[in-house]
């Protein structure tokens, strides 16, 4: 009779163990410290241009402080905000700002619109016409409104008039007559191309699947616009409003070169700048400019909120 003989066990093998999560060493932090050091000079000039001039303005604010009487300044709180929200010439400047920015962001937004719709289809010279739309935009704010003042509204040899002497017309001085309107004009036809860029991204991120399927189930054109069209381009009239928005606000080189701020155009920039320039008010005029940075903050916010979600629609899709 045998006796059972019992298997020996395999020699164990050893494992090895799986690396736990390190804190990184000082190699690491060299590293990270390596990979953020290009920017470090960046960003202390942008701190220095930016912030420390606008921290000081804000400090200045809150004095009434005249230029020609340094001796005579005292701190006053919130006075020249009280000031700039209850005095007559500030709050119809706040008034002309306002009309002034919706008005060339509407109408800028409705041709830029149309133009990016004549843009997204395929013509000869397509290419051409791009360039020349967009060539307003790339014009120096001044040298635009001095060609505007000069070459176009000049009453003795502009081309506006001129055209009207060919067919026997008035010869106005539309900046005397219509000022408000002629610096609107002029800022439209500025920011006419910005708009246009933005929505014609937008036109050119449609799925063309989408519209192809809408055209065999026999939508027209104006149905796809309406129903397709323009609910994928709501994101960037949000988008192409805050923008100008933001720059219109700010704007101050047209009112100055077209009117210099009379006939009732002056808007806060040009209040802002005549405060601190001609009547040496420093306290008053930084706490207008501090409004000024505040609404322009608040409206940018909405923007960046605006562009995240366009970026989240886009990665959706992608």
């Amino acid at each position: 009779m045998t006796t059972p003989t019992t298997a020996t066990p395999p020699p164990a093998v050893s494992v090895p163990r799986a690396r736990t999560a390190q804190s990184p060493g000082a190699p690491g932090r060299l590293r990270v410290w390596a990979t953020r050091a290009p920017l470090l000079p960046a960003l202390v000039f942008m701190i220095v241009v930016t912030q420390l001039p606008f921290v000081a303005t804000l400090v200045i604010s809150f004095f009434d402080w005249n230029a020609l009487y340094p001796d005579a300044r005292q701190f006053t709180w919130f006075g020249n905000y009280a000031e700039v929200l209850t005095d007559p010439d500030l709050r119809k400047s706040v008034l002309t700002t306002i009309l002034l920015t919706v008005a060339v962001v509407v109408a800028s937004l409705v041709v830029g619109l149309a133009l990016a719709l004549l843009l997204d289809r395929k013509f000869r010279g397509r290419g051409l016409v791009r360039t020349l739309l967009i060539a307003p935009f790339l014009v120096v704010p001044v040298a635009a409104a001095l060609l505007w003042k000069h070459v176009l509204y000049n009453p003795e040899y502009g081309l506006l008039n001129g055209l009207l002497h060919y067919v026997g017309g008035p010869q106005p001085d539309w900046i005397s007559r219509t000022p408000l309107l002629a610096v609107e004009v002029s800022l439209i036809w500025q920011w006419t191309p910005f708009m246009m860029l933005i929505l014609l991204a937008g036109l050119q991120s449609r799925s063309p699947e989408l519209i192809e399927a809408a055209r065999m189930d026999g939508a027209g054109p104006w149905q796809i616009f309406r129903h397709l069209t323009l609910p994928h381009l709501r994101r960037y009239l949000e988008l192409g409003a805050l923008l100008g928005s933001i720059y219109i606000v700010q704007n101050f080189d047209a009112v100055f070169t077209l009117t210099s701020g009379g006939l009732g155009t002056a808007n806060l920039p040009y209040t802002v700048y005549q405060t601190f320039y001609q009547a040496h008010e420093n306290g008053l005029a930084s706490a207008a400019g501090v409004l000024v940075v505040i609404g322009s903050i608040i409206i940018a916010t909405f923007a960046l909120r605006v562009v995240s979600s366009l970026f989240r629609e886009e990665a959706s899709r992608g």
